[in-house]
């Protein structure tokens, strides 16, 4: 039995309800009207951007905008009036209107038994049927009012934003939790961006994309600089100076998955001639290292290769110990590692004379680094201080090289204990209607197994190319989920995925029948993966499901509860 309907594309459900009258009006707005229209192709026209990946919004006094600790997934332009951000440690949740996720009680989760379908990923056809525009409003849209924002602007640092002024869009470019909480100060007006409409204006339009680097030094490097370790007991005005001394920079490839499954085939020492050096081992410490973004690899020599020490992500920072040293004894030792990009990195570079100016002589005592000495060999150096994994080197290794560092919820299985009993995949399809969203089969690290299951990335790469934003994080949890409503079935999401775990599957209705695209007849496909049960009772299912304590959920950057896990 076949069923057609027509195949969903890219703007099928845009993002909000645009006329022409409206895109005229946009594109007559800076910093809209310095783009060249003629840089974008006929298929994703900046007219088209306009119309489908953008909305609208209009903001009475005291509206929150967007809140600090949301997942971001849109940038906002001021067409009209002005907004507050607030700084510092930010609202109250309360007085935000936190939201939980929304979860099954227990009524829900016990009918799971006889309400999940027998055959495999039934779907309701007339989902894909819509004409017209959803208005469901997700959880991080709902509007939520400031009832005295007055006495906030009492009681915390703001900054005012007004036309022309764009804010939003290091979350929405980076995946990554909003910094601040944004609400309106006047009757305001804004333009929201989906971020796939600003990934495309970025990369076509060089006056916007300057203008957002420019903001971005502006406005995040201080909160950046702010919330390192280092440099927490810094004034605002030694802040200040140092944003302005600081050097942004980016080493790799951003669609670093596009490359990384070949090179998973090449040697050790191949890959690492692939890794962009950032800082490199017996040169001059020429400043502070932060990383912004992404991974970087912290190795040393040992013989005519070099042994990774440790991995550095977001928040940390490499070369104080030498700066330090350097600063109290008068030597000049050298940088004792090397640090290279694993995929993309985005660092900040404090340079070495404002370090030793602004940095160290108001560092406390127990910030201090220990003193270093001048080695020859250098096979005896140990990684920075507080990135000591206590890991077998093997094991380290292979987590850095298989990029497994990226996941903040990896499933990792102990084969020692698991006894193939199959309860935790079980446990998975009876939370999502009868359907595994995971594959108890993966790559081995000595006797622990990293499963085929979705390991809610740090750096989410299969979000980056999906052109309806159909994957995208939870708005409360920032679990990486896919709406399958707005997939199209282009598996664009699969093919990034540098983990192979997400799967393309043939969709059915409630009768058994393949749904088939209307005009090709082939099956209609849509991606499927974990979303750590999200809208569970118990989470995760598959977790809580072992009888052998052999399966954990882990965040692969929290070094003491990975060891004790492996240590146990």
């Amino acid at each position: 039995m076949e069923l057609t309907i027509k195949r969903p594309e890219r703007w099928d459900q845009p993002f909000g309800v645009m006329t022409e009258a409206d895109v005229d009006r946009l594109l007559g707005t800076a910093p809209l009207s310095h783009i060249d229209p003629g840089a974008f192709p006929a298929t994703a026209s900046l007219r088209d951007i306009l119309r489908n990946d953008a909305r609208i919004q209009r903001y009475r006094p005291g509206d929150v905008v967007m809140r600090q600790g949301d997942y971001g997934s849109s940038a906002f332009l001021v067409l009209s009036g002005h907004v507050r951000v607030v700084l510092g440690a930010g609202l109250a949740g309360a007085l935000l209107g936190r939201l939980q996720p929304r979860r099954k009680g227990l009524l829900g989760a016990l009918a799971q038994v006889w309400r999940n379908h027998r055959i495999p990923e039934v779907r309701n056809p007339a989902r894909y049927t819509r004409t017209a525009v959803s208005t469901r409003r997700s959880e991080d849209e709902i509007r939520v009012f400031l009832q005295d924002f007055p006495r906030v602007l009492e009681s915390h640092g703001t900054v005012r934003i007004g036309p022309e002024e764009i804010f939003g869009e290091i979350a929405a470019l980076g995946r990554t939790p909003r910094t601040a909480t944004v609400f309106a100060d006047s009757e305001a007006e804004l333009l929201e961006i989906r971020w796939q409409g600003l990934r495309d204006l970025r990369r076509r339009a060089k006056p916007l994309r300057d203008h957002i680097d420019a903001l971005y030094r502006e406005r995040s490097l201080q909160v950046h600089l702010r919330e390192t370790p280092q440099l927490r007991h810094l004034e605002y005005a030694q802040i200040k100076r140092l944003a302005a001394a600081t050097l942004f920079e980016s080493y790799g490839e951003l669609d670093w998955y596009g490359s990384y499954k070949s090179l998973a085939a090449q040697s050790p020492e191949q890959r690492l001639e692939r890794e962009p050096i950032i800082a490199e081992e017996g040169h001059y410490a020429d400043g502070l290292i932060l990383i912004r973004s992404g991974f970087a690899r912290v190795s040393m020599r040992v013989n005519h290769g070099h042994r990774t020490l440790c991995y550095l992500t977001r928040g940390d920072s490499f070369g104080l110990d030498e700066l330090a040293h350097n600063w109290r004894t008068g030597e000049t030792v050298p940088l004792q590692h090397t640090l290279r990009a694993l995929g993309y990195v985005d660092v900040l570079r404090v340079p070495t004379a404002v370090v030793e100016e602004l940095v160290l002589p108001e560092l406390p005592p127990s910030a201090q680094p220990p003193a270093l000495r001048a080695r020859k060999d250098t096979r005896t150096s140990e990684p920075p201080v507080g990135k000591r994994p206590d890991l077998d080197p093997d094991l380290l290794e292979q987590l850095v090289e298989g990029r497994y560092i990226n996941g903040t919820a990896a499933m990792l299985i102990d084969l020692q204990r698991c006894v193939g009993c199959d309860d935790c995949v079980r446990a998975c399809a009876a939370a999502h209607d009868n359907n595994p969203r995971f594959i108890r089969h993966g790559p081995r690290l000595g006797r622990y197994m990293v499963a085929n299951a979705c390991m809610h990335c740090q750096d989410p790469v299969c979000m980056i190319g999906c052109p309806t934003g159909a994957i995208h994080r939870h708005p409360l949890g920032g679990q990486v989920i896919i709406n399958d409503d707005t997939c199209i079935g282009c598996a664009t999401c699969a093919n990034s995925c540098p983990y192979d775990n997400i799967r393309m599957v043939e969709i059915r209705a409630h009768d058994g029948a393949v749904i088939l695209d209307q005009q090709t007849h082939a099956p209609i496909l849509k991606a499927t993966k974990c979303d750590l049960c999200v809208e569970q009772l118990v989470t995760p299912a598959c977790e809580r499901a072992c009888p052998h304590d052999a399966m954990k959920r882990l965040d692969m950057c929290d070094f003491p509860t990975l060891t004790r896990w492996l240590d146990r």
